[in-house]
């Protein structure tokens, strides 16, 4: 995507899920290299990125790690570097890439069906405070 810097990562996320709101503060916080970039998978550039690699939304529908260099990372492989890219103890959490992908993702499908009913959710996306708007692309 054109206006994504080459030595960015977009963490693509559902915009109205409470899990996913709290975990993108998360990584803001975490994010000591500012190597992050955020937008609701609802945005403008999200469903530009769901086009381009024809996604089916049904089945992967909650985060997606984009960059120009490395493409596409979904579900628990998104999750996964995005936790190892961030400061100690968090990137530990790297570690549970050697699991199979089949395993971490029936995984994070569980919490991922489970998410709205178990955190809840917003009626429209967050929208970003004057200081975090430049983390987030639309």
């Amino acid at each position: 995507m054109q206006n994504l810097p080459n030595d960015k990562s977009l963490i693509l996320f559902d915009g109205v899920c409470n899990l996913c709101n709290t975990s993108v503060q998360f990584v803001i916080k975490h994010d000591t290299k500012n190597k992050y970039l955020f937008a609701p998978l609802q945005s403008n550039i999200g469903q530009a990125i769901i086009q381009k690699y024809n996604l089916d939304t049904s089945k992967t529908d909650s985060i997606l790690l984009y960059s120009n260099t490395k493409g596409l990372k979904a579900k628990s492989t998104a999750a996964l570097i995005i936790a190892a890219n961030l400061g100690f103890p968090t990137n530990m959490l790297g570690v549970f890439l050697i699991v199979p992908t089949f395993i971490r993702n029936w995984v994070y499908d569980f919490v991922a069906k489970n998410r709205y009913k178990w955190y809840g959710k917003k009626e429209a996306c967050m929208i970003p405070t004057p200081e975090l708007k430049a983390k987030f692309l639309d």
